[in-house]
């Protein structure tokens, strides 16, 4: 007697059992897209930071190593500009990994929470060695400057809203009247502040969970576009 196999049972035993269906395709390579951006204020500077020609103008090459010098830094958007929140933060970069930077705040055997106006950095050190790595602030805009000099955390408060400026103030950390280390929302690379010194949110956080009542900040030189 001979068997005969239907077309569809004959493919089935064609097919081994574990090829199952067939393999998806796959996923094709993501492509980063060209980088666009134009010729920025802090073009120079960054040029002379990455080792490029230094020519104050963006060519494919200063676009393309500036994006990867943001995206190791964090910095967002990662676009290739050479403005000044990226300024900003190849300046707190650098700080930190260069200790003679951080010469113009006295080392002392207690914590000393350095507010640099001139770069608008802040960081602090416990003799020389970093206890908060440098990050972008925002000082007192014209008219309404930041108080320099020694002074000292007097008032913590995680949560603060301001009936001068209507603004909220989280972890505030008071040291001058009504002047304070605390977060914000608002571009700290715009305009400034009342006085107080601002952080990125972020920032404001783990410093306010760091000091304490009584430490001790040193503040000085001048934000830059202020008269003092």
């Amino acid at each position: 007697m001979r068997w005969f196999l239907s077309p569809i049972a004959a493919l089935s035993l064609a097919v081994p059992a574990s090829h199952g269906a067939a393999a998806a395709p796959a996923p094709a390579a993501l492509v980063e897209p060209a980088c666009r951006a134009g010729t920025a204020p802090y073009q120079r500077e960054l040029e002379r930071e990455l080792g490029l020609p230094v020519d104050g103008r963006q060519s494919a090459a200063d676009c393309a190593a500036i994006r990867r010098l943001q995206q190791r830094l964090g910095i967002r958007p990662a676009d290739g500009s050479a403005n000044l929140r990226t300024y900003r933060f190849v300046v707190a970069d650098s700080i930190r990994r260069n200790p003679a930077q951080r010469r113009a705040c006295p080392a002392k055997p207690y914590r000393v929470t350095c507010v640099d106006l001139t770069r608008q950095v802040l960081w602090a050190q416990s003799g020389r060695r970093l206890v908060f790595d440098p990050v972008p602030i925002r000082s007192g805009r014209d008219g309404l400057e930041t108080r320099r000099g020694w002074q000292r955390v007097y008032l913590k408060k995680s949560y603060h809203y301001s009936t001068i400026y209507h603004v909220p103030m989280p972890y505030a950390q008071f040291f001058n009247g009504g002047q304070a280390l605390h977060g914000t929302r608002s571009d700290l690379f715009s305009s400034g502040s009342g006085g107080c010194v601002n952080l990125a949110l972020g920032d404001a956080k783990r410093l306010y969970d760091l000091l304490l009542k009584g430490d001790r900040l040193y503040i000085w030189g001048t934000k830059p576009g202020t008269g003092g």
